[in-house]
């Protein structure tokens, strides 16, 4: 039996597949026939970022597949492509909403292995022996688990951030406020909990900078980007 998992990959700009019409091309090649025209793009967000929401220009193609289709991402000042081949199983709604907030989510997943790599060690065991290796990574995997799990409860009573900017000519508030722990937030403070390190009052009075500091930066990039309008923008998706 088949197991029917929907799915949004990443391919290679020379990737080749058949359209409808039963002719065979490459995701290049379609985007120079069919997506000159500025039109036949639509500006969606992919996910909200540090500077607001990450907007691009997005495209879909339908194949000879009746179930798969090609999503294209085009960055709206570079004009740098991303293609991904996306599978929806019998039954399942297919929008173009639904295939770029999949697309998006590659995002923290990429952030799962940056943090796991850089902020507990999860690369850097240095051992031979299985039994070593295992020991580590489950020790490694347990305090990420912890920090996770510490900052998603954090969140909803740490993230104490100012209303974002609705213009350019909107006035700096005078209190910016925090952004939410982070799991490297976390990591921080529990490691402070080591008498052989800094003070927790220490830790604590820095992290409260650095969050403060982070989110008036934050609402600078945001008001920023509102004074920076599009050169022939593109349709928006209401």
């Amino acid at each position: 039996m088949k197991v029917q998992q929907g799915y949004v990959l990443r391919i290679p700009s020379n990737f080749t597949f058949m359209l409808g019409d039963g002719t065979t091309t490459t995701c290049k090649k379609i985007v120079k026939k069919c997506l000159k025209p500025k039109k036949r793009w639509q500006i969606v967000s992919a996910g909200a970022g540090d500077k607001g929401e990450r907007l691009y220009g997005w495209a879909w193609v339908a194949t000879g597949e009746p179930r798969h289709l090609l999503l294209i991402r085009k960055h709206l000042k570079t004009g740098e492509l991303a293609y991904h081949l996306c599978f929806a199983p019998e039954g399942q709604r297919v929008t173009l909403r639904r295939l770029i907030t999949a697309a998006g989510l590659r995002r923290p997943v990429e952030e799962d292995f940056e943090f796991g790599k850089d902020l507990f060690g999860l690369d850097q065991s240095q051992v031979r022996l299985y039994e070593a290796i295992r020991r580590h990574t489950v020790l490694v995997m347990i305090a990420s688990a912890v920090c996770s799990v510490a900052a998603a409860q954090a969140r909803p009573r740490t993230d104490t951030q100012a209303r974002p900017p609705t213009g350019p000519e909107d006035i700096p508030p005078p209190e910016p406020g925090h952004v939410p722990l982070t799991v490297a937030a976390i990591k921080n403070l529990l490691g402070a909990l080591n008498p052989r390190q800094a003070t927790l009052e220490h830790r604590v009075h820095w992290q409260n900078w650095r969050d403060r500091h982070r989110a008036r930066a934050r609402w600078h990039h945001q008001r920023a980007r509102l004074g920076r309008p599009l050169e022939n923008p593109y349709p928006q998706v209401k």
